[in-house]
């Protein structure tokens, strides 16, 4: 489990496609007291740790990771955030992240405003459900409080703190990024839909489902 405070970035060192792609980070401090087998947090997505090479992390995804991420979309030279699985004494600053990306959006468009600066992401439904003001996204590892939520996107506020210690510094419109949903939002709607008589379907909200309740009420 994850928090969604970026510890810091990595530069993909070198790409091995296949059956099973290879990724080698270049972690920096990131390595210091890795182990083989720990589990990583890389632009969002849970990889395990399968070779270690002084700063360099080599990571394995399956073919099931790259057809659901942005990492097949990762070249030599970019830069990727990086987080280690959180331990029991770590302070809880972001929200619960597990790493399991629920979809790929795309930076539509950046807009600053005052020293900060909005950004707007599209999302697919499979995020977007999920989506409410005030309430918590991952992009690509980076907790972040939603502004609003509009048809087929979202917004979100960055500082320029967040924007210099990750990869946003380094993105663009038309850039693509993981994206992970609010798990609370998943296991309420997971509970609520039996309990209010099977309503729930698979492509339902929150606050769908409690609609339709009091409409039969």
């Amino acid at each position: 489990m994850f928090t969604g405070l970026v510890e810091g970035t990595g530069r993909v060192a070198a790409l091995d496609g296949g059956g099973m792609a290879r990724i080698e980070v270049d972690a920096g401090g990131i390595a210091d007291g890795a182990g083989i087998g720990d589990s990583v947090s890389v632009n969002g997505a849970c990889l395990t740790v399968n070779e270690i090479h002084g700063e360099k992390l080599v990571f394995y995804a399956m073919q099931e990771t790259l057809r659901r991420t942005a990492l097949g979309g990762l070249s030599e030279g970019a830069t990727v955030n990086l987080e280690r699985a959180m331990t029991p004494e770590k302070r809880f600053g972001g929200h619960i992240v597990q790493g399991h990306v629920d979809g790929v959006g795309k930076v539509l468009r950046v807009t600053p405003e005052g020293d900060a600066e909005i950004w707007e992401f599209s999302a697919p439904e499979s995020v977007l459900k999920y989506a409410v003001e005030k309430g918590s996204v991952c992009v690509d590892g980076i907790s972040l409080t939603l502004v609003s939520v509009r048809e087929g996107s979202f917004t979100v506020s960055v500082l320029p703190q967040t924007k210099e210690a990750t990869n946003l510094k380094g993105l663009a419109p038309g850039d693509r990024v993981n994206l992970e949903a609010d798990v609370i939002g998943k296991y309420v709607e997971r509970l609520l839909g039996p309990r209010l008589g099977g309503v729930a379907q698979e492509s339902s909200t929150v606050s769908q489902i409690l609609e339709r309740r009091e409409d039969a009420v």
